[in-house]
């Protein structure tokens, strides 16, 4: 069977946010036999590099002490890892470009890093930048992140489905030999007999990679049903969708699923029309 993903590409800072992210990108190279590329994104530009040259040079070198230790890290487990060290004034926009650079299909990074104002609530500024405008698939993860091994969670909008999360969802499922849920929430009864028709396209759909797929309608406030269906699930990972034009959050179900959920949270970017 082919693997949901090719070419993974860990973003991190090497820091201990970036902890979770470290070890489910390790651990998804083991498991789909993949060589793993990561970047380690340096702030700077040619501006603060002249006015203060020793604190460029500082930054530089522990940006040599990060990478060895990932690589160390990855040695440790056998594993090929090769590292990009590349500065530039915004992380989000070195992580995007570097991601179209060696043409990665899933992006693996942290959840959030300092603590700030509604951090509960929502993942960090620069990964939110990152996933608005990643090229490929972005795999977010919390500090304590494991590899899935109970089940896949993928959530339809009931008005606008997205079916290649669906598709994206079952294969990741049969990889692992996992059950997949599929879950289709109305906030209005009204749209239940819509959201039925759906959900049966979004089964037929995951069903010709992954047998083992159920699926329901539900009605309530869109994350906290999706949060919960997979608690009563038991699913360790939860796959949304974002639109090929970026707007992830809107209306902010997305954003509140990721910043709150207790498993890794996979947002599928929808190919272009």
């Amino acid at each position: 069977m082919a693997h949901p993903f090719e070419r993974l590409l860990l973003a991190t800072e090497h820091s201990v946010y970036d902890g979770g992210a470290e070890t489910l990108a390790l651990a998804l190279a083991r498991a789909w036999a993949l060589p793993l590329q990561a970047v380690l994104p340096v702030h700077g530009n040619p501006e603060f590099e002249a006015v203060a040259p020793q604190l460029a040079a500082r930054a530089d070198d522990q940006a040599a002490e990060r990478r060895e230790s990932l690589l160390a890290m990855a040695r440790a487990q056998s594993l090929p890892l090769s590292v990009l060290t590349r500065h530039g004034p915004e992380v989000f926009e070195t992580v995007v470009q570097v991601a179209r650079e060696v043409g990665a299909d899933l992006i693996v990074i942290r959840r959030r890093g300092r603590r700030g104002l509604l951090a509960n609530l929502m993942v960090g500024e620069m990964v939110g930048k990152v996933v608005a405008q990643a090229p490929c698939s972005v795999l977010i993860a919390a500090r304590g992140a494991r590899l899935w091994q109970r089940g896949v969670l993928v959530g339809v909008h009931p008005e606008h489905p997205q079916m290649q999360a669906v598709e994206r969802a079952a294969a990741i499922a049969a990889a692992g030999a996992l059950p997949l849920h599929v879950l289709c929430v109305v906030e209005d009864l009204a749209r239940h007999p819509q959201a039925e028709q759906v959900l049966a396209a979004a089964l037929a759909r995951a069903r010709s990679a992954c047998a083992d797929a159920r699926g329901a309608v539900r009605q309530g406030r869109p994350h906290e049903v999706l949060m919960q269906h997979a608690r009563e699930c038991g699913d360790d990972l939860l796959v949304l969708a974002r639109g090929a034009s970026g707007r992830f959050w809107s209306p902010g179900t997305a954003q509140k699923v990721a910043g709150l959920a207790e498993c890794p949270v996979l947002v599928e970017v929808a190919a272009a029309a």
